[in-house]
């Protein structure tokens, strides 16, 4: 095999199989990358942990088609200190790679292509949803999925689900929850779509569509300002999914993923049903109250305590190791005395994904669940549900 590659397509990506690749990993051959080629204007980059893969496409000079196998962080680390210029690969007969960039020359060990586990080959993906929507519901809901590997599977992933007019995502670690509905959602052809999709799935998938949306943006600003058709076509994903997998076809790259086992967790019963104290929050002001009360706050609890009463909330920690913090804000309440405790890494996950000005904080009563929620309407229903903590 043998092609030229321009460095700055090669190491964009190098860069986005990386997420795949396990630092610590048993089997040897997923620590390399498969580069093939049946053409002479492409190369597809394939990397895979046997649960999460990726194939990237990226445009090449190829002179030999063929397959090798290359160490994939050795080879990124080369070619994003090479120069910014062109770069010719050759596997040779021992499969390594010989590469060179100007006057840099590397000899690179490679394997045998049969060493490779095989990679669900894509499908034919016949779902599609918006880029932008799809990023805003995965933002919002994946910092509450467990950073543990719980034996309770499903609390590993998300649930992603479409229906009648709506999509929705879910995402718990039993602590708390995290709700976004997209409303008056056009479902097109499909009638009911339901899917635990694990989290470093999503991560990979977050990051692809990020770079989508970034790309769709410059195109459209590169356009003439009356080209009003090209500005109402919005990027769309591609997905679908089979018995065991995953298929999300984001531009030129795709995303393969094993499904998570289990039942989740019937999110339904955790949302409260009546709400009876309310209260807003200006939301900067209220996350930078709590960060600074958590300077004081018990390492492994996290926990700050809420005293809000008279329109005044007063935010407090203590550590018998450290010492006491004191914060107070102003809120819109004139309701009775509350005094609840809460994890503070729990409260900021929210007020940091929210990206509103203000926001609601709402209980039944002081020793339910609360209820956190922007303080506008959009056509993201989100809701964020957390357990509150005894101090």
């Amino acid at each position: 095999m043998e092609f030229t590659v321009k460095k700055s397509n090669l190491q964009k990506e190098l860069g986005f199989v990386q997420g795949v690749i396990e630092k610590k990993n048993t089997i040897p051959a997923l620590q390399n990358i498969a580069i093939k080629s049946d053409g002479k204007d492409a190369i597809k980059i394939i990397a895979t942990d046997l649960d999460v893969s990726i194939r990237c496409q990226c445009e090449a000079e190829v002179k030999v088609p063929g397959t090798m196998l290359i160490h994939a962080r050795k080879l990124f680390e080369i070619v994003r200190n090479l120069p910014d210029s062109e770069i010719q690969i050759k596997k040779d007969e021992q499969s390594w790679a010989e590469l060179k960039c100007e006057r840099s020359k590397y000899r690179i060990v490679g394997q045998p292509e049969e060493a490779f586990p095989s990679v669900p080959e894509p499908k034919a993906t016949k779902l599609s949803f918006p880029v932008d929507g799809l990023r805003y519901l995965i933002e919002h809901t994946i910092y509450a999925i467990t950073q543990e590997e719980s034996q309770r599977f499903a609390l590993n992933g998300a649930q992603f689900m479409i229906g009648k007019g709506s999509a929705r995502m879910i995402a718990t670690d039993g602590h708390r929850l995290a709700y976004v509905e997209q409303k008056n959602f056009d479902n097109g052809q499909i009638e009911d779509f339901k899917v635990l999709v694990p989290r470093k799935t999503l991560n990979e998938l977050l990051k692809m569509l990020t770079d989508l949306g970034e790309a769709s943006s410059k195109s459209k600003d590169d356009k003439s300002k009356d080209d009003k058709d090209h500005q109402k076509q919005p990027e769309m994903v591609m997905f679908d999914k089979d018995e065991n997998h995953l298929f999300f076809n984001v531009g030129n790259r795709v995303l393969i993923s094993r499904t998570l086992s289990g039942q989740f967790p019937n999110y339904e019963l955790v949302m409260p049903k009546e709400i009876k104290l309310s209260m807003t929050f200006p939301t900067s002001d209220f996350s930078s109250a709590i960060k600074r009360a958590a300077l004081m706050a018990d390492e492994k609890s996290r926990g700050i305590k809420l005293r809000i009463s008279d329109g005044v909330a007063e935010i407090t920690s203590q550590s018998s190791e450290v010492g006491k913090a004191e914060e107070s804000l102003l809120t819109a309440y004139d309701g009775p005395e509350i005094n609840v405790g809460f994890n503070s890494s729990y409260m900021l996950d929210f007020l940091q994904s929210v990206g509103t000005e203000e926001i609601y904080l709402e209980f039944k009563d002081v020793n339910s669940q609360a209820q956190l929620r922007p303080k506008h309407t959009s056509i993201y229903d989100y809701k964020y549900v957390v357990m509150p903590m005894r101090i």
